[in-house]
């Protein structure tokens, strides 16, 4: 199994890819929003 120091950075790089997908899909949303909006106007 990995040691205490492998999962504490295996934690850390997990939380980083989680929150940089949860900004990427809001950005992503915002984005397609304008692009109707653009498209419908």
């Amino acid at each position: 199994m990995a040691g205490e120091g492998d999962m504490q950075a295996h934690e850390q790089t997990y939380n980083s890819v989680i929150n940089l997908l949860k900004y990427g899909a809001v950005i992503c949303f915002l984005i397609a929003f304008f692009v109707i909006w653009l498209i419908a106007g």
